[in-house]
């Protein structure tokens, strides 16, 4: 792959961290886009506010889930691809976990805004779902994507086994 600092402002050391989040954000970016799009569809027709007093929420719901798929495959085969585990069964639950905690931190700031505060329009519910609740969300998952979901270095497979620690009374002689 080329790398993604042709003018070498990055020290080597954290080029792999800068690409994995330029790749998670463009990955990001595509989900965001099925997210808003899907959204918007949803709450002006089927689940409009007029029509389903939770429509916003269930649109939201909707929404986030088909981009969290979309997030899966782009993080699973191209940002981490290299961390990604032999154990793809696990891998997926773990990375549909955090999703979905992600997703809640995204809908709680929806549900704030929208039922808490009275902001209804549009924009509000856009600005408080799909800007607000996703940076904050964005910022959860890349982290435990990152360290646990997709972690080479962790692994079911092996395990460590240490020796018993003994007491130093139990290990001297007495000397004379």
């Amino acid at each position: 792959m080329a790398s993604i600092d042709p003018l070498g402002l990055v020290p080597s050391r954290y080029r792999r961290i800068v690409r994995e989040l330029v790749q998670f954000g463009m990955v990001g970016g595509v989900g965001f886009v099925v997210q808003v799009s899907v959204f918007n569809v949803l709450r002006a027709t089927v689940f409009s506010p007029t029509e389903v007093h939770n429509g916003p929420i269930f649109a939201m719901l909707v929404s986030t889930l088909l981009a969290i798929v979309v997030n899966w495959l782009g993080n699973r085969y191209w940002t981490f691809r290299s961390k990604r585990q032999a154990r793809i069964l696990r891998e997926s639950v773990e990375f549909f976990a955090v999703s979905v905690v992600g997703m809640m931190i995204g809908l709680g700031c929806l549900w704030f805004s929208h039922y808490v505060l009275g902001f209804r329009s549009v924009f509000a519910d856009n600005l408080s779902g799909n800007v607000i609740g996703l940076v904050l969300g964005a910022a959860f998952r890349f982290v435990l994507y990152r360290f646990w979901v997709f972690n080479a270095n962790r692994s079911l497979d092996t395990v460590t086994v240490t020796a018993p620690v003994t007491v130093a009374a139990d290990r001297a002689t007495p000397t004379s």
